[in-house]
């Protein structure tokens, strides 16, 4: 049974920073892409990031590239999301998910993490 828990996420000024964590269970996590979603209150969830099961392969939003850094540890089974310069616009509820490759239909998906960005 796949399971995905995601945690790190709180309360940041405009500007600051905060690092995702994504822990896997239930699976080998180096057979997966695990990608991060997120949704903002009132809107469509939308990718962030994605990064392919070796690693070498990520994409990310235009939104966030240059700000963002997604980043995996296969023996640890964990995910990372490294978010500086982070707006208010980007309030949101934060989630992992795994599928085949980076695109394909989410396969399983964690219960999410509250970001928000306020002064």
């Amino acid at each position: 049974q796949l399971q995905l828990v995601e945690s790190g996420g709180g309360l940041v000024q405009p500007g600051g920073s905060l690092r995702l964590s994504c822990a896997v269970s239930g699976f080998t996590l180096g057979r997966y892409a695990i990608g991060w979603f997120r949704q903002a209150p009132g809107k469509e969830r939308e990718g962030v990031s994605c990064i392919m099961s070796s690693g070498g392969s990520t994409n990310y939003a235009d939104s966030v590239k240059g700000r963002f850094t997604i980043s995996r540890d296969n023996a640890k089974k964990m995910v990372y999301l490294q978010m500086n310069s982070l707006k208010p616009e980007e309030t949101a509820i934060y989630y992992c998910a795994a599928s085949f490759r980076c695109g394909d239909p989410v396969i399983s998906w964690g219960q999410g993490t509250q970001v928000t960005v306020s002064s």
